[in-house]
């Protein structure tokens, strides 16, 4: 149960003046990597410099702030034995994340700003508390595994090859990677990088789970597999973390282009007959080849790597849809994939696929609506035990910039979250704003819940009693309540 019940009165009457149209956004101001003992020696400075954005900056600027950032954790380090995580100034916010040993990746985002007058006089006002630590050294982390996850650690490159070619790897992917950050719309879903999961019925998940079986022992070359409906993960066979950044990727990177494509026709899918069986299927290659009547293109397939915490192995990476059903295949990096492979592969998985999936298609038909649908309550779940996450924060429940939720209100939800996760003990906390808004947390056996409620009049008894049916529609058997 419970042992911290905190109820508070907060002013957000600041927050009211901060959508002024003058007010500018979190944006990067700098990104870098460096490694400082790969310059031992004075004069040599510039080699620790492994990484730095925006490329155009001059070399004693990278070399500076290097030093800066060198001289702040070493000072650091004499006070705690927990390396260095941000530095605040007026202007800017810098994070500090040491992903690997003597290897340093640093982020400086710069504080947005409002302009206000006073005494006559315009001033510039830099709003400090729209930048939260914890959710910026998120997405510092998600770098780093987005890099991990397509090329490897970065010692594994520098064995392979040596620093040089690490710094290659740093400029291919990184100067892409950081532009499609959206610094100004990090919220909490950042932090947790859950992933939602498709409920389905006994029979159904048994037919995906042995469907997948079968996939693997037809292809013994597949080393790995997951299944996902739309944005939703069905089944898989990678470890947990492994899966997490690759969920990350395919719903954030890969899935939406392609969908936009089909969406204007240019990539529709149209019935196909399997090569063998010549049954009609829907199935095509995300990664791989787009026809497989021409041998002289195989397509683009990435490679991975998983499970590098242990042996950090490499694999192609397949995916293949039919309709909403999207299988994703981890293929041994050493086997050589020809057409006549991908050809086999389309005609094992194009009607077997075809066929779940409309099986799924008519179990979502006939599934009856959310239980509870009131507009002015809002919600996030995360269970840190599975990464399950389940949001209507957003207006189509994952992270986009379709928010529903005022962005105060998202800030005042990180803050409780932060509260919560450095006293490591369930509790709730329950805030009224000026506003209206209601903000409730609660953190019960590695789980943890937010509800947003927008209702005038409410007290405390009433507010409660929201969250105790909102729980019981949605989260039966979740949290112990009285």
């Amino acid at each position: 149960m419970f042992n911290i019940v905190a109820t508070q009165i907060l002013n957000l009457s600041a927050m009211a003046g901060r959508n002024a149209p003058a007010q500018s956004h979190v944006t990067l101001n700098n990104f870098f990597i460096f490694n400082s003992t790969y310059a031992p020696k004075e004069g040599e400075e510039e080699n620790k410099i492994m990484f730095y954005f925006p490329p155009a900056t001059d070399i004693d600027t990278k070399i500076k702030d290097i030093g800066l950032c060198e001289a702040v954790i070493k000072f650091t380090e004499t006070f705690s034995d927990k390396p260095c995580q941000s530095v605040h100034s007026q202007k800017r916010r810098q994070i500090f994340y040491e992903p690997e040993k003597d290897f340093w990746m640093v982020m400086t985002v710069n504080i947005p700003t409002t302009e206000k007058i006073k005494d006559g006089q315009p001033h510039t006002e830099y709003l400090e508390d729209d930048v939260q630590d914890h959710i910026y050294e998120s997405v510092l982390k998600q770098a780093y595994k987005m890099f991990r996850l397509f090329m490897g650690s970065f010692y594994s490159v520098c064995k392979k090859g040596n620093v040089q070619s690490l710094k290659q790897r740093f400029d291919h992917f990184f100067s892409r990677y950081l532009l499609t950050l959206k610094l100004n719309t990090c919220d909490l879903l950042d932090v947790f990088n859950g992933i939602h999961f498709l409920p389905l019925d006994k029979n159904t998940y048994l037919q995906i789970q042995c469907f997948i079986n079968n996939l693997e022992a037809t292809f013994p070359q597949i080393h790995y597999s997951a299944f996902l409906y739309n944005d939703q993960l069905v089944w898989s066979g990678l470890e947990q973390e492994d899966m997490r950044i690759m969920y990350k990727y395919l719903t954030t990177s890969l899935f939406p282009p392609f969908t936009e494509l089909e969406l204007q026709g240019s990539s529709q899918s149209s019935p196909s007959a399997s090569n063998q069986t010549g049954a009609v299927h829907y199935g095509r290659f995300i990664t791989g080849p787009a026809n497989l009547n021409d041998a002289s293109n195989i397509g683009k397939v990435p490679r991975v790597f998983v499970n590098t915490d242990l042996q950090s192995e490499e694999c192609h990476l397949l995916v293949y849809k039919a309709l909403s059903a999207n299988v994703c295949l981890l293929v041994d990096a050493s086997f050589q994939m020809d057409l006549e492979f991908f050809r086999k592969l389309d005609s094992f998985l194009g009607p077997q696929l075809s066929e779940l999936a409309s099986g799924i298609s008519e179990q979502y038909a006939k599934r009856p609506p959310s239980g509870h649908s009131d507009p002015q309550i809002r919600y996030i779940y995360f269970n840190h035990m599975n990464l399950a996450q389940k949001t209507t924060l957003h207006s189509d429940g994952r992270k986009s910039p379709n928010v529903t939720t005022p962005p105060e209100i998202l800030r005042l939800i990180g803050d409780i979250n932060h509260d919560m996760t450095r006293t490591c003990e369930d509790g709730e906390t329950i805030i009224k704003t000026c506003s209206d808004y209601w903000v409730v947390g609660k953190r019960s056996d590695q789980r943890e819940f937010y509800v947003v409620i927008y209702q005038k009049n409410a007290n405390l008894i009433l507010i409660n009693e929201e969250v105790k049916r909102l729980c019981a529609s949605n989260f039966s058997n979740i949290f112990f309540l009285d």
